[in-house]
């Protein structure tokens, strides 16, 4: 059997090829799935973040990482999904109407992924009413907004107000973010929460679902 800090090890350095490597041989070795994830790679991926929010890490290096914890999850889901094993938590998430950016979402959804949650991408550009028709279709605990423009900022306020007239406002918790976003913007639209960071977001996410 062979030494599964590696896989621990090329997360946190980011090395894609590695990571599915040593996770293909230990699924084919008999592995848990489940202990894949939660012994190494939730660990990295929190070390990851760690280094990101001391500076140690920048966005290349968190790109790199989300892309080696993304590769080795796409050959555990599968063994995931047969363990009948309850996710942690669903979350649609999605940039709003208006914005193409994706970057800090992309980071944001592949760490919840890595922490055990459900994340249903909506990508970029997502108006309101699908955001609506996300939470009446796939009932997330969460919607997270993203937006890296001040002009598309009031979509955010718009899709709030989308679910509140939908009459599915309180069945989510709403959580905000990107670089133009601030705590103040988030309780004048009525925001659940703030994420200044992807590793700030995934905390914040279970702190609104504990």
């Amino acid at each position: 059997m062979q030494d599964l800090n590696a896989l621990n090890i090329a997360i946190i350095d980011g090395d894609a090829s590695a990571a599915r490597a040593i996770t293909k041989q230990a699924l084919a070795e008999g592995m848990d799935p489940l202990e894949l994830v939660q012994q190494y790679m939730v660990p990295a991926m929190n070390e990851v973040g760690r280094r990101f929010e001391c500076s140690e890490y920048f966005v290349p290096e968190l790109l790199l990482s989300a892309r080696a914890m993304k590769s080795a999850l796409e050959l555990i889901r599968p063994g995931l999904a047969a363990t009948d094993l309850p996710s942690a938590g669903r979350v649609v998430i999605g940039t709003v109407k208006g914005d193409l950016h994706d970057i800090g979402k992309n980071l944001v959804a592949a760490m919840l992924e890595g922490g055990g949650y459900d994340v249903i991408d909506l990508g970029v550009n997502v108006d309101p009413q699908r955001f609506v028709e996300a939470v009446k279709d796939k009932r997330p605990q969460v919607v997270a907004l993203s937006a890296l423009l001040t002009t598309t900022m009031p979509a955010m306020k718009a899709t709030i107000d989308a679910l509140e007239a939908a009459g599915v406002r309180e069945q989510v918790k709403v959580l905000i973010g990107g670089a133009p976003v601030t705590q103040h913007y988030a309780e004048e639209i009525g925001a659940d929460g703030y994420g200044e960071t992807a590793a700030n977001a995934t905390r914040l996410v279970r702190s609104v679902l504990s």
